[in-house]
């Protein structure tokens, strides 16, 4: 029994002695990327500290947005070859969703959502996520907090009581409370960049108007004065209306921050049965129409787009012709971008069986291998282009 306890002791300092070298030598490889955090915005460009234009190339890792309350994979490999993979994979940022429940109870993460990562094994969530968050920063990949849910669950429907910022059992002050909470507890790692404050507005939300209630306009310059007057040098993405998908109305009420230069719109976009395009053309007139027109609003505001996917295989219909024409509008704007997911497999939460393989996701379910190369393929064309 002893002598199995040496060797598991002896198995886990070299798991860690391996990683750390791996997360070193990853480092080393995004020092080649040439931009230093923190990050500002001028016009419609993001700016390094030393002034020189970086695209955001980014990929969604979910999960302690989910009932598992820890990042997906950690139960397939160890945490620092998913990092290894991130850097494969060339982007050069992470969009790492949260919830409001995650981080105020902070439960113990389930053993099993992270056997692979033994040195997990009885931590609670917020220390998993500050694990992540600290290899990502070791591998010189930057991290979008996203303020995904209240309860933690799969996101988004118009019934599932998560659609505005604030809810009966998360009301605002909260959201404000724990946007200071999370933003304090990351302050001093530079590779930390921004923080998206809430994730696909809908159920009602109005970008201004006569109901407090709704108005998501005042609630988003709320949520980024309390982000920055913790951490002023934070990048604060906001979201539309609609899911996220439709910025008309930000040109004439535009949001204001107490510290400038710091905000980026965020759209979102999903193929939709509603909106099936004939052309590229046709497809450039609705985007511009709804969000892409801001590209041409002065004092200009950087856009991001925060989430867009498809399936894994390029093969599923229309939706494969939709992901290929949006790809070439992301290339013709010089957008920024966050590709949704980098998951290999589901968690637990409403729809969603734990484990089973995440259609749209980057990694395979081992998470050591890529499973969409078509799409890897494509976003390759629009990650390491310079903004002109």
């Amino acid at each position: 029994m002893l002598l199995g306890m040496i060797r598991n002791a002896r198995s886990r300092t070299l798991l860690l002695f391996t990683a750390s070298l791996l997360l070193t030598s990853l480092a080393a490889t995004a020092q080649q990327a040439g931009f230093e955090p923190p990050l500002h915005t001028k016009g419609h460009e993001i700016l390094d500290a030393a002034g020189h234009g970086v695209r955001l190339t980014s990929v969604n890792w979910y999960g302690f947005d989910q009932k598992e309350f820890v990042a997906g994979g950690l139960d397939h490999a160890p945490l620092a070859t998913i990092v290894g993979e991130i850097v494969a994979l060339g982007v050069n940022s992470v969009r790492l969703p949260w919830a409001n429940e995650t981080l105020e109870h902070d439960p113990v993460v389930p053993e099993y959502a992270v056997k692979a990562n033994p040195q997990f094994k009885g931590k609670r969530a917020m220390e998993v996520m500050d694990a992540v968050v600290d290899a990502l920063a070791k591998a010189h990949i930057m991290v979008i907090l996203d303020n995904h849910m209240s309860q933690a669950d799969w996101c988004c429907s118009e019934k599932d009581g998560n659609g505005l910022w604030y809810n009966a059992e998360y009301p605002e002050s909260k959201w404000l409370a724990d946007w200071r909470t999370i933003t304090g507890r990351y302050k001093h790692e530079q590779w930390v960049i921004g923080a998206d404050l809430r994730n696909e507005l809908r159920s009602g939300a109005a970008w201004g108007g006569s109901d407090p209630k709704l108005d998501w306009h005042a609630a988003a310059e709320r949520g980024g004065d309390a982000v920055l007057a913790v951490n002023p040098r934070l990048l604060i993405m906001v979201e539309s209306p609609e899911y996220s998908t439709n910025f008309a109305g930000f040109d004439k009420l535009p949001v204001r921050l107490k510290v400038a230069d710091r905000l980026v719109y965020a759209p979102h976009a999903y193929y939709s049965e509603d909106h099936v395009f004939s052309s590229y053309d046709e497809l450039k007139q609705a985007y511009d129409a709804r969000t892409g027109f801001l590209l041409h609003v002065e004092p200009g505001v950087p856009l991001w787009l925060g989430e867009f996917g498809s399936c894994q295989t390029l093969d599923c219909g229309a939706n494969s012709d939709w992901f290929k024409l949006f790809v070439r509008y992301l290339k013709e704007n010089d957008l920024a971008w966050s590709y949704w997911p980098l998951n290999g497999t589901q968690s637990s939460g409403v729809g969603r069986k734990y484990d089973t393989v995440e259609t749209f996701g980057l990694l395979s379910p081992d998470y050591q291998h890529v499973a969409a190369p078509k799409i890897v393929e494509l976003l390759r064309t629009i990650e390491n282009q310079p903004p002109r």
